[in-house]
């Protein structure tokens, strides 16, 4: 009986293996290059901090299981509560700011859906410490700057940016009362990812008074911080919004990005600027997502410490770069340095004369050459005709083929040039002088 995969979770063959190396190394690589240090934890944690973090009906969202303690745990669905509880534990020897990236493997207990699995890899950037807006635009800068990298443009995506503190003094402009606030952040959340008849309707249900919701849908639909001044008042968060955008326009990401009053991120605990980012068409899913957190590390026991962070996945990412045929484009091809061949001889242990077979000196040259740091290979056939065996070394793209004759006389063998054809021969000594070790 065969036995499928999880559904909602991926096996990774050596092709799509280099499909995930090529998104996570290039997260890796642009997060150090801003200046981000990595960081992990562990893949379980206790269920609490995910109630801490989302509510007690996170649960149901999660794969949580009891240990023989008794204990209730839950796999990751996130990392950032493992990040406010591994900076509470050490604050007080941290260097300020604290710019920390991961890479973590993830896992949902949901549907599956086109771009939502039940586990992913998701890149996370985090910095800690800094009250002005100047981190925000850091924290977007990284991840335009990874999106620039592997090819997008500001005609595929956008980065639609807003303020959870603007929203805030918005509905208490309108007359939202206070401890309606964090249910309603969840509806408006939805504005982007829904029907407008099934959105108005579930508004409505929200805010009973029709006045209320109208001057609601208005304020969502405006496209302008000065539209929002005009309607209702000058709002405190405008100023962290135009030196926020500002940042990013002397950045040179300025045609990525625009205001959207509609971006809310659901989650309470966002309490300043926010973003989502998406393709041009928004056909997809947020591909990322983030913004100001200003009392996290509090909740959790911690400090009252500012943060702002961003994740993105690799599920829609993913997607995206095939329609754009970025990954075909981006991906490294696979090659070695060299396919040692050998023409094939009596297999033995030695040769009449006492020597060594061209079977043993082609596995010996191979050894010595991975020693190098060199990617070699040889076929495993041992019985594989020397055509075969060239074969394979065009197949496997290799630059060069080294080819040991059947007698392997005078220590000598055959360099031959796989794009060119040509063919030298050499001492084998002075052939493994001339390959210097690879920089590890």
């Amino acid at each position: 009986m065969k036995i499928p995969p999880v559904k909602g979770t991926r096996d990774f063959y050596p092709p799509d293996m280099a499909v995930r190396n090529f998104i996570i190394d290039g997260w890796k690589k642009v997060s150090l290059r801003n200046g981000f240090e990595e960081y992990d934890g562990p893949i379980f944690e206790y269920l609490k901090m995910f109630q801490i973090k989302s509510g007690d009906e996170i649960a149901e969202q999660l794969f949580s299981l009891k240990d023989r303690g008794g204990r209730e745990l839950a796999l990751r669905p996130e990392i950032t509560p493992t990040l406010a509880r591994m900076v509470n534990q050490q604050i007080s020897s941290l260097p300020r700011p604290i710019k920390w990236f991961s890479v973590p493997r993830l896992f949902r207990a949901e549907r599956p859906q086109r771009g939502r699995l039940r586990e992913f890899f998701q890149w996370n950037i985090d910095i800690i410490g800094v009250e002005d807006v100047l981190a925000d635009a850091e924290v977007i800068f990284t991840t335009v700057d990874y999106l620039q990298e592997v090819g997008l443009t500001p005609d595929d995506i956008v980065v639609k940016i807003s303020s959870r503190k603007m929203l805030a003094a918005v509905l208490k402009e309108i007359g939202v009362p206070q401890k309606s606030l964090d249910s309603l952040y969840t509806v408006l959340d939805k504005k982007n990812k829904l029907p407008a008849e099934i959105f108005e309707k579930m508004l409505n249900e929200q805010l009973p008074d029709a006045e209320m919701a109208d001057k609601v849908q208005e304020f969502m639909e405006l496209k302008t911080i000065q539209q929002i001044e005009n309607m209702f008042g000058r709002q405190e968060a405008f100023d962290e919004l135009v030196n926020l955008m500002r940042y990013l326009d002397i950045s040179g990401f300025g045609d990525y990005y625009r205001f959207d009053p509609a971006i809310v991120r659901g989650l309470a605990y966002y309490t300043g600027i926010v973003f989502e980012i998406y393709d041009k068409t928004s056909e997809l899913r947020a591909i990322a997502a983030g913004g100001r957190y200003d009392n996290l590390l509090k909740e959790f026991g911690g400090p009252e410490i500012t943060g702002t962070g961003m994740g993105m996945g690799d599920c829609v990412l993913e997607i995206l770069l095939r329609e754009k045929g970025l990954l075909k484009v981006k991906l490294p091809k696979r090659e070695l340095d060299f396919f040692v061949a050998y023409v094939p001889n009596i297999i033995a242990s030695e040769d009449k004369h006492g020597g060594s077979t061209p079977l043993e000196v082609a596995d010996r040259l191979t050894w010595e050459l991975r020693k190098k740091g060199r990617r070699t290979d040889h076929s495993f056939n041992r019985f594989a005709s020397l055509t075969k065996q060239l074969k394979e070394a065009a197949t496997r793209n290799a630059e060069k083929c080294i080819i040991i004759g059947s007698e392997f006389k005078n220590n000598e063998l055959v360099v031959k040039d796989m794009a060119t054809g040509k063919q030298d021969l050499i001492d084998l000594d002075k052939f493994l002088a001339q390959v210097k070790p690879k920089p590890k």
